[in-house]
């Protein structure tokens, strides 16, 4: 069965690679003919064998995006595993018995519940006792199997996990260093708990069995092994194992060991089991553990350094956290050389001084951390004022804990949030500038004011030694940078963050002012009420913005660096007076916010809830259920599509296709 269930994964991937070629690429690297033979084969075999994989070609799945993931209460509370790091104790606790060795896998445990040969059910194990039901997303998983020839109930565990290769590949196509995902096992648990499972089946989710629970009538042979050899034969991928006793368990954790540079999968460390399931079960459980198995952790790699410098970064609360750098080193594979030190607490604690030899290791095999200073020499000085603004700086005394604080109530680095409006995407849309690699650059004194953010080419040896950006994410920001400097007046107005003044605002000011910044920027409070939409207050904010001194300074900065677009729209307004309301997912353009830039420019207006206001609703789904469709119907609203909204944007006449 097993060489089989090998064939049968291997058709599929050749068949959904052709699949892909054919209709995403446009290339064929199959004719047709041949095609249509490996699918008869594969339809063949899964009759056969009745084994049927969520990713087969012959599944035409249609994925249920659901609002919220309900929950649901194991029927027995899931108990974590006691752990040891000393190879010895491990020998030690299997004494004269045979075990199994395997390995203990870095993802999110989940619990499959066949019944009749179908997978009826998939939960999380939350917390033990409740967990999160995704049965829909396993469907989704890239190996699991929504048909086995075993047709009694089956319950099984396992852990989907993202394997390290699959985790590069989705973090290469992020632009945004901080976007990056930290870890496989972070990006493996929002795969798995996403509402979407078409995301799911995008991030290549992989389910390991490890454990069987339930399985009435099957017979294993009263062993552990047997029960892997069994879930193996019903299409299931098991973990890695090897059986071990007193004698060879030592050169086996070895064994295991030298292979972690050479897998392709997370793993934090092995789970040793007895192999005799009824002596297992004899020992019972404590309250928090179960008695036939245990987990071995690997000990944290720890190397030797010297401590360069200690970096003092500030943040949007105004806490400025002290930063070690130190000579590169190895460790779990990377090379690191900083590490956060928290506070002034841990700081002084540790004694740490320019100079100092300090050992590193990496808590959880993921965050830099300092765990030793051997020298403790003590020499560095708390800064009297922040490396942002250079205002006076503060301790602050909390429960014993020391950490440093800006005074200064308009230090840039608290400013962080109208920066993030700034390179939002209806503003300047810088991609790769989420909020956290702002405060990076200005924590580091890159960024003081808007126009900085274009000037980021000048810094690339400190912007490319930060952890997160290498040269290829450097290049993607400037890139982002330099295509985001040519704009629009009414992009830039919004960008600034006066009150009052959203994206749709700034675009009816910008026509009104025949789309000249001049003009925009030197607007009456009297002009701007003569503007639809325009009232007292916004107009006050907004003629006072302007007259601000510096802010004219930050606007002139900016027109240095940016490149505005001042043609007037010519526009037709063949949708004026007509109210649209925009719901569920779109294919033709990226966004919502495409769409309604589309029916604003054709002089309609976009709106977020349907009412007797409304003119229209757009859907692709017309025939849903949704809230938003029944309350349509029942105000007499027509629904429509997108390609039906598409045509009539592109009619440019005032009366619809017909729906």
């Amino acid at each position: 069965m097993k060489d089989r269930t090998k064939e049968i994964k291997e058709k599929i991937d050749l068949l959904n690679r052709a699949s892909r070629a054919y209709y995403q690429e446009a290339e064929e690297i199959m004719p047709n003919i041949e095609y249509d033979r490996l699918y008869d084969e594969l339809e063949t075999l899964e009759k056969e064998t009745g084994i049927i994989f969520a990713n087969s070609p012959t599944q035409n799945v249609g994925y249920e995006v659901v609002s919220q993931l309900p929950k649901e209460r194991h029927p027995s509370r899931m108990l974590s595993l006691s752990k040891t790091k000393s190879r010895e104790e491990l020998r030690d606790w299997l004494g004269n018995q045979t075990g199994l060795l395997s390995w203990k896998l870095d993802g999110l445990t989940v619990v499959l519940t066949y019944e009749e040969g179908q997978l009826v059910k998939a939960l999380t194990r939350g917390n033990g006792d409740v967990g999160e039901v995704i049965t829909g997303n396993a469907r989704a998983f890239a190996n699991v199997p929504v048909a086995i020839p075993y047709q009694g109930r089956l319950v099984l565990r396992g852990e989907a996990i993202i394997t390290y290769s699959q985790f590069q590949k989705i973090n290469e196509e992020i632009g945004d260093a901080d976007a990056k995902y930290k870890n496989p096992r972070n990006l493996c648990s929002g795969s798995v708990r996403q509402l979407d499972p078409r995301i799911t089946r995008e991030r290549n989710v992989h389910f390991i069995a490890f454990a069987l629970v339930e399985a009435e009538g099957a017979d294993f042979g009263g062993k552990r092994h047997g029960q892997f050899e069994w879930l193996a034969s019903q299409g299931f991928d098991v973990v890695g194992y090897r059986q071990v006793d007193h004698e060879n368990i030592l050169e086996t954790v070895q064994q295991f060991e030298d292979r972690i540079p050479e897998n392709d999968f997370p793993s934090d460390g092995l789970v040793l089991s007895y192999d005799d399931i009824a002596y297992g079960q004899s020992l019972g459980t404590t309250a928090k553990f179960p008695r036939d198995s245990i987990a071995f952790k690997w000990a944290d790699q720890q190397e030797e350094t010297i401590l360069r410098d200690v970096e003092w970064s500030a943040s949007r609360t105004g806490l400025i956290n002290p930063v070690a750098v130190f000579d590169p080193v190895e460790l779990e594979g990377t090379t690191v050389s900083r590490a956060s030190v928290h506070n002034v607490s841990i700081l002084r604690e540790l004694a740490l001084g320019v100079g100092d030899h300090i050992m590193v290791y990496k808590a959880n095999m993921i965050i830099p951390q300092i765990a030793e200073n051997i020298t403790r020499s003590g020499n560095l000085t708390i800064p009297e004022i922040c490396p942002v603004c250079g205002k006076k700086t503060e301790i602050h005394n909390e429960n014993g804990v020391e950490t440093l604080y800006c005074t200064n109530p308009d230090c840039t680095a608290k400013q962080i949030k109208s920066f993030s409006l700034f390179v939002s995407r209806d503003a300047l849309n810088i991609e790769g500038l989420s909020e956290s690699t702002l405060e990076k650059f200005i924590a580091a004194g890159l960024v003081h004011e808007f126009a900085d953010l274009f000037r980021l080419a000048d810094h690339r040896e400190t912007i490319t030694a930060m952890e997160g950006f290498g040269e290829k994410s450097f290049q993607k920001l400037i890139e982002a940078a330099d295509k985001a400097s040519g704009t629009t007046p009414d992009r830039l107005l919004y960008g600034l963050g006066i009150p009052g003044i959203g994206a749709a605002n700034a675009r009816v000011i910008a026509r009104a002012a025949h789309n000249s910044w001049q003009r925009m920027s030197s607007l009456t409070k009297d002009e701007l009420l003569q503007i639809d939409g325009v009232g007292d207050v916004l107009a006050e904010a907004y003629t006072a913005w302007f007259a601000e001194p510096e802010h004219q300074r930050i606007v002139a900065d900016l027109l240095a660096v940016l490149t505005l677009d001042e043609t007037e729209e010519t526009r037709e307004d063949f949708l004026a007076g007509k109210t649209f309301v925009i719901t569920g997912s779109l294919h033709g353009y990226g966004n919502r916010e495409e769409l309604k830039a589309a029916i604003e420019k054709a002089g309609g207006k976009v709106a977020g809830s349907v009412s007797r206001k409304t003119s229209y609703l757009i859907n692709n789904d017309v025939h849903s259920t949704s809230g938003k469709n029944k309350k349509a119907r029942e105000l007499g609203i027509p629904i429509m599509d997108e390609d039906a909204m598409t045509a009539w944007l592109e009619s440019g006449v005032d009366t619809p296709p017909e729906i």
